[in-house]
């Protein structure tokens, strides 16, 4: 895979959620591939374990573990076995994140809560996680996945561009309560990105959507991974209580 960003990340350890497939996917192998031994955690293990045979084929170290993010003592367990079998966590991203959509009259209590649960609860149960080892080092950088939808909201998104948004506040109260210890709080909001979910919009929907965007072209797991690998360096670290947002110029 060819980077046009590059960070030493060697003797550093990564967590990444949601890490096999999509957006997820592509950080973890962006960490390791700038020297990050990197956790990749997800519910499926099999196609964890494609992500895993994917880095280590490019001479990169990552580790495989199934988890639900929403489950605070699963998270706790895992967060803690990791410390203590590599010695420290210094980078988190909290990536996982479901859709479920529909309009807000037609939307059940239980389609709330489950978008909810994974994309905010989820990533709160890490961040609490991985902070008390990163107060330890007085040392980390936790990266938040957000998205546009968070911040100019969408229709029959309701539930997550609530847990986006809420994402967004998350990301900035952390960053203000762990600045004094090294530990740097960001979060990265992408905009329209190629994936599986946005070809079953269709081309002529896609047609529109480009249409609407400055760069005149959808993003790329790529473009967002390296964003991300910036705010994981070493080199970000007067950038804290941001929202990077990557949507080729669509909010302005």
């Amino acid at each position: 895979m060819s980077q046009a960003l590059q960070a030493d990340l060697r003797g550093q350890t990564a967590i990444v959620t949601g890490a096999s497939q999509g957006l997820g996917r592509q950080v973890a192998i962006s960490l390791a591939l700038n020297g990050a031994r990197v956790a990749c955690i997800a519910r499926n293990a099999e196609k964890l374990a494609d992500t895993i045979s994917t880095i280590t084929a490019q001479g990169g170290t990552g580790e495989a573990f199934t988890c639900d993010v929403a489950q605070r003592e699963s998270v706790d367990q895992l967060v803690d076995k990791i410390a203590e079998d590599w010695g420290k966590i210094d980078i988190l991203v909290n990536n996982a994140g479901i859709t479920q959509d529909t309009l807000m009259l037609r939307m059940t209590d239980e389609q709330w809560d489950a978008v909810i649960n994974t994309n905010l609860r989820g990533s709160f149960l890490f961040a609490r996680a991985a902070a008390r080892h990163m107060l330890s080092s007085r040392y980390g950088r936790i990266i938040n996945m957000s998205s546009v939808s968070g911040i100019i909201g969408n229709a029959g998104q309701t539930n997550y561009s609530a847990s986006k948004a809420g994402l967004i506040g998350m990301t900035r109260s952390l960053s203000k309560e762990l600045a004094k210890r090294k530990i740097t709080v960001n979060a990265v909001a992408p905009g329209f990105i190629e994936s599986d979910m946005t070809k079953a919009l269709g081309d002529s929907i896609l047609s529109e959507v480009t249409k609407r965007i400055p760069a005149n072209r959808l993003g790329t797991a790529e473009d967002v991974a390296a964003c991300v690998l910036f705010l994981a360096s070493p080199a970000a670290s007067y950038v804290t209580g941001q929202v990077l947002i990557v949507d080729g110029g669509m909010t302005g």
